[in-house]
């Protein structure tokens, strides 16, 4: 027989007229046990303290990356710069090459340090252009009816040096200019590399001096 309500409205008991529990909805089925919603702050609490400890592991593993990583970084910037400056000058020899072949005269690439004139001999980084050298002049010097065909401008921190003032190539195979123009950065001769310039005027790249002894920086 069910029981019938108290004054409170709940439902007592058929025999003892004790009052019958209200069920609520985050209650689990057997007597007593904890509520959902405490096992949940329980483990969002774990989640917290394991989420803390990845940081700190993940803030120490940047600072040794860091700490490795930079200077390596900092060595693939500077191998691109040298590269670079390297390849502009391969660039001018190689177009002076084929100048000279084409206008069947005289090609000179030389320093310069306002993209107008050929310089006197110092420090390559500041800069070369090509021109036709018209009159064959020596040492080269631009003439006002002597075209500029390539200008080069400043290279940045590399030190460049050369052993020849300039670099005339000649038509027809005729024997050019040769000599080796060596780069340099904040490394010194560990990271030197050079172009060297044949008697037929042909450039290469090289760790070394045209005949074999290691490179030496400029100045």
């Amino acid at each position: 027989m069910r029981g019938s309500p108290d004054r409170d409205g709940r439902l007592a008991g058929p025999r003892t007229g004790a009052p019958i529990p209200a069920i609520t909805p985050d209650c689990r089925a057997a007597g007593g046990a904890p509520r959902a919603h405490h096992a949940r702050m329980g483990r969002d609490t774990a989640m917290e303290g394991a989420t803390l400890l990845e940081l700190l592991v993940a803030v120490a593993v940047a600072a040794v990356l860091l700490g490795t990583g930079v200077p390596a970084l900092r060595g693939l910037v500077l191998d691109a710069r040298l590269a670079s400056a390297t390849n502009a000058l391969v660039h001018a020899v190689h177009l002076a090459r084929q100048a000279a072949w084409h206008r069947a005269r005289d090609v000179v690439v030389c320093r310069s340090t306002d993209g107008a004139r050929c310089a006197a001999p110092g420090d390559w980084s500041s800069g070369w252009i090509v021109f036709e050298n018209r009159d064959g002049d020596d040492p080269p010097a631009v003439d006002a009816t002597e075209p500029l065909l390539h200008v080069t401008g400043p290279l940045g921190p590399a030190r460049i040096g050369s052993n020849r003032r300039a670099y005339v190539l000649r038509p027809w195979a005729l024997r050019a200019t040769n000599g080796t123009v060596v780069f340099c950065d904040e490394r010194g001769v560990a990271a030197a590399r050079a172009v060297i310039v044949s008697y037929t005027g042909r450039p290469r790249v090289s760790r070394r001096q045209a005949g074999g002894q290691p490179l030496t920086c400029p100045g």
